[in-house]
């Protein structure tokens, strides 16, 4: 059994906007070169609050039409808003700020994926 209190929400929302400012300094450096780490830690709770809001609410209620549209959902409203925040954050136009965020997204999927592996969360 396990708690969903006030303090598990909190907890998961800095873990979460944690890896993805880090995924993100990652992405940013790679793409665009030295750049302050700061910028990545603004944009980071962005993604990480819209994240976990729509896949705790969003995916059930566009859920009851396909399981799978619900998470399209959720996957592009977090690429929004991510794209938005890397705008505003690096002040930078949207033709590289696509591409920024398809690089984050890359970035963190394969992050994701091996930390995965290594802790074995699934």
């Amino acid at each position: 059994m396990t708690g969903g209190g006030l303090f598990a929400l909190l907890v998961t929302l800095v873990l979460t906007s944690l890896f993805y400012a880090v995924t993100l300094h990652l992405a940013a450096t790679f793409f665009i070169g030295d750049v302050p780490s700061q910028r990545a830690a603004y944009v980071g709770p962005v993604p990480a609050v819209v994240s976990i809001l729509l896949g705790r609410y969003g995916v059930e209620s566009i859920g009851f039409v396909s399981p799978g549209l619900g998470i399209v959902v959720v996957l592009l409203a977090t690429l929004v808003a991510d794209a938005i925040a890397i705008s505003v954050s690096y002040r930078i136009s949207w033709r590289p700020t696509a591409l920024l965020t398809v690089l984050h997204l890359a970035f963190a999927a394969v992050l994701g994926f091996a930390l995965n592996n290594v802790l074995g969360f699934f």
